[in-house]
């Protein structure tokens, strides 16, 4: 097992899922299915045709749901309850067969880096949903899928790159978190 690339695709896939479940799921078991992802065992399921397309047709509804004002901040809402364990579990899976103390250890830091990560998106965009037009909206959900693509090539060509970039977008999100939360609480005493 080398561990630099096996903890960045712990991460990444993480971190990734608190922006496209759905979508990473999907690339995963595409990319793996076809030989350009190298999966441990534990996550040979999402080679699955079953689970490949499932996820294809969720990963298509998402980005439909995130394009809509207001209807996205919904799908965030409902999804909170999907992306934090899935991306913990695909976090500790994706470290193989390990001592079940790792895989523990990686579920714990995973699920917090894709908790990070989808709260970051998810208050942003209830903060873009305030303004009245519409392309905000999809210039910030057209980013998210950039960002997912980008990242899951930086983790798989580059994964020292991806783990630096990941911490930096980790600091970004926390600050965010904080400047999100005043907001929330500002727009709530409004009302």
């Amino acid at each position: 097992m080398d561990l630099i690339p096996t903890i960045a695709l712990s991460a990444g896939l993480a971190w990734a899922s608190g922006l496209r479940l759905y979508l990473v799921v999907f690339l995963a078991g595409v990319m793996s299915h076809f030989g350009y992802l190298q999966l441990p065992e534990t996550l040979s399921v999402l080679t699955n045709p079953l689970v490949i397309g499932i996820a294809g047709i969720m990963a298509f509804a998402e980005l439909i749901a995130d394009k809509i004002p207001a209807f996205d901040s919904l799908w965030d809402s409902f999804q909170t309850f999907i992306r934090i364990p899935a991306g913990a579990l695909l976090a500790a899976f994706a470290l193989g067969d390990v001592d079940p103390s790792w895989m523990l250890a990686a579920g714990l830091l995973g699920g917090t880096i894709t908790a990070g990560t989808h709260f970051a998106k998810a208050g942003s965009r209830l903060a873009i949903n305030t303004s009245p037009e519409p392309f905000s909206n999809w210039l910030a959900s057209f980013g998210e899928e950039g960002m997912v693509l980008g990242g899951l090539w930086a983790m798989l060509t580059s994964p020292l790159l991806f783990l630096g970039l990941l911490a930096a977008f980790l600091l970004l999100a926390g600050f965010l978190l904080v400047k999100l939360w005043g907001f929330v609480g500002r727009l709530l005493r409004r009302v």
